[in-house]
C-alpha cells in the first residue's frame, strides 16, 4: 500500500467519523454534548482539510496514484 492510498483510506475513514458525529450532535438533548460534539466537528474538519492539502501535493509529485 502506498503513501497516497494510506492517506486517502485515513481520509475516507475520517469522513466515516464525521458523519457519525453529525448524527450524535443532532440526535443529543444536551447542549454541553451537543457543544464538545460540534468542536470534535471542528477539529476533524481541519484534520481533513490538511489531509485534502496532502493528497493534492502527493499526486502532483506522484502523477501515477491520481486517482487511486
Amino acid at each position: 500500500m502506498t503513501v497516497g492510498s494510506k492517506v486517502k483510506q485515513t481520509l475516507a475513514s475520517l469522513k466515516g467519523i464525521k458523519s457519525t458525529l453529525e448524527v450524535y450532535a443532532l440526535q443529543t438533548q444536551d447542549d454541553e454534548t451537543s457543544g464538545i460534539y460540534r468542536d470534535s466537528l471542528n477539529i476533524i474538519n481541519e484534520v481533513m482539510d490538511d489531509l485534502e492539502k496532502r493528497v493534492q501535493t502527493l499526486e502532483f509529485e506522484e502523477p501515477q496514484y491520481r486517482g487511486l
